[in-house]
């Protein structure tokens, strides 16, 4: 009875402290804690915005750095396998380096070689596509006649004639492209280089750069993304395998044309999770539609829904199990913006980034370089995986 008095007397004195204190100042506790609520936003967002400033002011640089850094974190489980096997530091770093350039090359040469192949029976299909289009505007519910299509025609080719000064207007930004493309391959190549043969050391140098006392935390917090990143990587490139065999071998069966260009966009595709699926299978489903006919088009939908299936309810759980579980809604959203902010290179890059991000805030509001807890992925906040696993895994 005693503890409850005094627990009772406690709340009424805060209460009456309060309430002094709204009464002194004239504004009510809830409007202020609002207020303090919000500047401290405002001042996040701002630092927020000036930190995605500088790096689009810096993009040709950012982007190269990033794009290191994930093909670091693919290459990395090979070069620990053949570091752990006595491999020269030198000799698992060009072996690694080089079987990517050399898949890389394979996959465009056969994509280059089939369209070549291809071009002229995807031509004389184009312009049979073409007239039955044309042939079913005039017969169709539509019922147009031959001139308005004419008519139509002429219109669309006065626009692009309009266009083309904007187009030629671009050739010295395209060139500059070029060369903003090429210098940045070469940046990406000397980055992964410097990552895959000195990347401790450099970690250690910017973990220095921070206070002494924050160091345990930047460098615990740093080490667990970067485990995360490299799982997200490592899954990614084998769900982008399987999707790309799946999808290009079920265009080549049903007589898809361009079915190797079609597996490479999808091996691209798929590592833009979930909504670069669903625009390479478009695609494809498109490609089939167009010069097989409807049929053909309906079972390449049914490959590619298939083959998505497969990829979100038996590849994505067997592979990553809860290491990056993420929801199809985080996804959406993440991608579409990051997308919006930097285009491709913000949707390729958004997953991985969020989900560093979220194990890295997660690491150091729990203090796990002090606990010794650390948290792992599937922890998130945007997680699919239930809570009663979470507790027991």
């Amino acid at each position: 009875m005693s503890d409850d008095k005094a627990g009772r007397s406690f709340f009424d004195a805060l209460r009456t402290r309060t309430v002094a204190t709204e009464t002194s100042t004239g504004i009510p506790r809830g409007l202020r804690l609002a207020t303090a609520y919000s500047w401290r936003l405002l001042v996040v967002a701002a630092a927020a915005g000036v930190a995605i400033w500088i790096v689009m002011q810096l993009k040709l640089l950012v982007i190269p750095l990033l794009i290191a850094i994930l093909l670091a974190a693919l290459l990395w489980p090979a070069c620990q396998w053949m570091l752990d096997h006595r491999f020269p530091r030198w000799a698992a770093i060009v072996v690694s380096v080089l079987a990517t350039l050399a898949v890389i090359s394979g996959l465009l040469s056969l994509a280059i070689w089939q369209i070549t192949q291809q071009s002229g029976s995807v031509r004389e299909r184009t312009v049979e596509a073409v007239e039955q289009l044309r042939q079913y505007l005039i017969d169709g519910p539509l019922d147009l006649t031959s001139a308005e299509i004419d008519d139509l025609l002429v219109q669309g080719w006065s626009f692009l004639e309009q266009q083309a000064s904007l187009l030629w207007s671009g050739a010295l930004a395209i060139g500059s492209t070029v060369g903003h493309v090429v210098t940045g391959a070469l940046l990406v190549l000397f980055i992964l280089l410097c990552l895959l043969a000195d990347g401790g050391r450099i970690w250690r140098w910017v973990v220095r750069l921070f206070p002494r006392q924050a160091r345990p935390a930047v460098d615990g917090a740093g080490r667990t993304g970067w485990r995360t990143v490299v799982t997200y990587a490592r899954t990614q490139l084998l769900v982008a395998t399987i999707d790309a065999t799946g999808i290009g071998l079920g265009a080549l069966f049903l007589g898809v044309p361009l079915a190797a260009p079609i597996a490479v966009l999808v091996f691209l595709g798929a590592f833009i999770p979930f909504v670069g699926a669903v625009v390479t299978g478009a695609l494809a489903v498109f490609l089939a539609l167009v010069y097989n006919g409807p049929w053909i088009a309906l079972w390449m939908l049914v490959v590619v829904l298939g083959v998505q299936q497969v990829e979100g309810h038996i590849l994505q759980p067997l592979l990553m199990g809860s290491a990056v579980k993420v929801h199809p809604l985080a996804v959406v959203i993440v991608v579409a913006g990051g997308a919006m902010i930097a285009g491709i290179p913000g949707a390729l890059f958004a997953v991985p980034l969020a989900a560093f991000v979220n194990v890295v805030v997660l690491y150091v509001s729990r203090r796990s370089w002090e606990t010794g807890v650390v948290p792992r992925p599937d922890e998130m906040i945007w997680s699919t995986v239930p809570r009663d696993r979470r507790k027991n895994a």
